[in-house]
């Protein structure tokens, strides 16, 4: 009886129905096509060929449009989002020359190709061009999955992806412009305006909201909402100023590069949410349109087709290949350029449509001398739009098979130039937490300073003193572990649980901190405290002469992610240390995944080797004199909101201890109440001999090489300075 309320006419009509037939298809259309070497992004175009009007006609596309467009959009802000700012900024003229190769290149080409050998008029030819000059970034997932999305050559053709797309559909308004009027000094000038407004918005004011919303609230649905918000607010507002869309969405990702830090939870649910869902719709959408009958159809699809598919690939493939030439990227680089351009879909088929979709009068041809024209009377026939069709589906394939080769190469190259794994130099990141309130925020700590590859090291400490007659219940110790393995969680890193009975705290972090090996021990204090002399002392007598790991005290007056510049002030003879290129490591991790700027304040000598790292590894960074502790306050003039404040102390009668530490509590305190800091004791040795003397056992260094390239350019650094 039920079932006789259900339609099963086709197309289907059931929006569950509906549903459940495309995350069925997201589910296991990759993994069958997957045994047969076939990128999961095309097993998802095939199935969407075979679910949408031209094949079994199970779905109307018209169902999955609104997804379809948000999958896109979501691509685009990825692309954004995940990229690395300073190496965008480093790139950003490689991103140039790339745009001027892949707009210019197909444009030549496509309009040769329509004019002399389609024999299209003028504005036609110009129009099929821009088509060939546009591409959509659909094999960005695929990197994305390999993990090479940092890699420069990425970098160079998301940014000039952006400058080929908005150039070609500039080119798209204007022609429809003048099939509908004119071009005019008047066109220039609004269409510059508001291009010139939307920027502004997006990119400076997008983050300045972004920051105070964040500070505000931290649930994480709510996080979410507003982040996807905002992408589809900048989207409507390209609209309206007159660009496209997924140009909108692209920038938003960049204004909100930095509150997002890439190993956050929120990061994490955003990729994850596009991936298992929004992308998958779009590329499903993208199958509906393709209509396998058309090679049945007539000749002149077919001709149209086959010349349309070469030029656009052999366009994006010469611009791919000049781009490598110029800037001597690997061939695998060239690659990924190639795999990321070569895919003609969205901007593609809109720029179709448009053309398909506009009807021209015999005086409208005569006005603007386009001579014979089609019959239909139409701006692009239906074997330009069949024939783009067919080009959306063989561009789609090529790029996803080229960009999955190059991914797989270059993150094959890049594991095996990783050392293997060691239990006994692995980096571990010891939390201590006995409150629930702060427990997220100490979990973000941990994660922005570890490395990229630490995905099972951070530990979360509760420790109960059996001392004390009101210590903490077990069931209040466990729900704070439970908060801080869900945050871990939420940014796919496996959290240890550690609960222990011991006679105080300090013996409690120290025990734990020589039975697991740690290396990174975060302390918390709480923001609306004081930091007291006799903190600083009981530490120092406790945990830190009974633990030599790097240890940062943490007071997170506003989350981490909202903060502008970390300035970093360093103790003379710092560089002496032996633990100086652990934490500096540490400090450099916070930039690259928060794209913040540090501010370093030192000696000329001790900055010497921090520009050092930086020019080998650069960062966002400025550099201060600073050599006076006895005059610290003078500092106090350059603390700004949003600042977080970084000290770098040391132990008595170390070779970095300055006497004027000891008023360092007193200070903050006073003069920087409502200011994030961390300070930073690092690991040390007695003396510069005692540090000859255990740079000879190599297991001292070793566990920096071991966690990334940045570790082993500093360790170079460090090893060379002591020659």
């Amino acid at each position: 009886m039920f079932l006789l309320n259900i339609s099963f006419t086709l197309p289907l009509k059931d929006p569950v129905l509906i549903f459940a037939v495309i995350l069925s298809i997201i589910l296991f259309a990759p993994i069958l096509l997957n045994r047969i070497k076939i990128p999961h992004l095309i097993g998802l175009i095939i199935a969407g060929a075979f679910i949408g009007a031209n094949g079994f006609n199970l779905i109307d596309r018209e169902n999955t449009f609104l997804f379809e467009k948000v999958g896109l959009l979501y691509i685009m802000f990825i692309a954004g989002l995940e990229i690395d700012m300073i190496e965008f900024k480093k790139n950003s003229w490689k991103s140039a020359v790339f745009g001027f190769y892949t707009f210019t290149i197909p444009m030549g080409l496509g309009f040769l190709g329509g004019y002399y050998v389609l024999e299209f008029p003028l504005l036609n030819s110009i129009l099929l061009a821009s088509i060939f000059a546009s591409h959509t970034l659909i094999a960005y997932p695929i990197l994305s999955k390999f993990g090479v999305t940092k890699n420069k050559a990425v970098t160079v053709a998301v940014g000039g992806t952006v400058i080929t797309d908005t150039l070609a559909l500039l080119v798209l308004a204007v022609i429809v412009k003048m099939t509908n009027g004119s071009v005019d000094n008047l066109f220039w000038i609004k269409l510059s305006a508001s291009i010139l407004i939307y920027g502004l918005v997006v990119i400076f004011l997008f983050p300045v909201i972004g920051r105070w919303f964040f500070k505000r609230n931290d649930d994480n649905i709510s996080q979410y909402i507003f982040v996807l918000g905002l992408v589809f607010l900048g989207a409507f507002l390209a609209d309206l100023a007159g660009i496209e869309a997924i140009i909108g969405a692209f920038l938003v990702g960049l204004s909100l590069n930095r509150l997002i830090p890439h190993t956050s939870p929120l990061m994490n649910r955003i990729e994850f949410v596009g991936n298992a869902l929004f992308i998958p719709f779009f590329l499903i959408g993208v199958g509906m349109i393709v209509d396998y009958k058309v090679f049945l159809k007539d000749f002149e699809t077919i001709k149209v087709a086959v010349i349309m598919i070469v030029i656009a690939t052999t366009a994006k493939f010469l611009a791919a290949w000049f781009t490598q030439k110029t800037f001597r990227f690997s061939r695998d680089e060239r690659r990924l350029i190639f795999g990321l351009s070569n895919a003609q879909a969205a901007a593609t088929l809109a720029a179709v449509l448009v053309g398909y979709n506009i009807y021209l009068s015999q005086e409208k041809i005569d006005a603007l001398n386009l001579g014979a024209f089609f019959e239909e009377g139409r701006l692009l026939s239906e074997s330009v739009l069949n024939g783009a069709i067919l080009m959306i589906l063989f561009t789609c394939t090529m790029a996803s098979v080229v960009a999955q080769k190059g991914a797989k190469n270059i993150a094959l190259l890049n594991t095996s130039e990783e050392e293997s794994d060691n239990d006994e130099l692995q980096e571990k990141i010891l939390v201590p937490i006995n409150s629930m309130e702060y427990a997220e925020e100490m979990i973000n700590l941990s994660l922005t300073v570890k490395s990229k590859t630490n995905k099972n090291g951070v530990f979360a400490l509760t420790v109960i003193d059996t001392n004390e007659q009101e210590s903490m219940e077990d069931k209040s110790a466990k729900k704070i572990l439970s908060k801080a393995a869900d945050t871990a969680s939420a940014a796919d890193v496996i959290l240890k649980e550690l609960l222990r009975y011991d006679l105080n705290v300090v013996n409690g972090i120290t025990n734990v901190v020589k039975e697991h090996k740690i290396t990174d021990l975060i302390l918390g204090l709480h923001k609306t405290k004081g930091i007291s002399t006799n903190f600083l002392g009981n530490l120092t007598e406790g945990i830190l002469t009974k633990s030599n790991t790097t240890t940062f005290i943490y007071k997170p007056y506003q989350p981490i992610s909202t903060i502008k510049r970390h300035l970093i002030i360093v103790p003379d003879r710092a560089e002496k240390e032996i633990g100086f290129p652990f934490w500096l490591l540490k400090v450099w991790n916070i930039a690259k995944n928060t794209g913040a700027k540090l501010v370093f304040y030192s000696t000329e000598q001790t900055l010497k080797y921090i520009r050092d790292v930086n020019k080998r590894h650069p960062v966002e960074c400025e550099f201060h004199i600073f050599d006076d502790w006895e005059d610290f306050l003078i500092l106090s003039r350059d603390v700004k909101h949003d600042d977080n404040l970084v000290l770098v102390l040391s132990r008595r009668e170390r070779p970095s201890y300055n006497v004027n530490m000891n008023k360092i509590p007193n200070y903050l305190n006073k003069y920087f109440k409502e200011t994030n800091f961390i300070l930073i004791y690092p690991i040390q040795a007695g003396v510069s001999d005692d540090l000859h003397t255990a740079l000879k056992n190599p297991s001292v260094l070793e566990p920096l090489e071991k966690l990334d390239d940045l570790g082993k350019i500093i360790t170079n650094l460090f090893k060379r300075k002591l020659k």
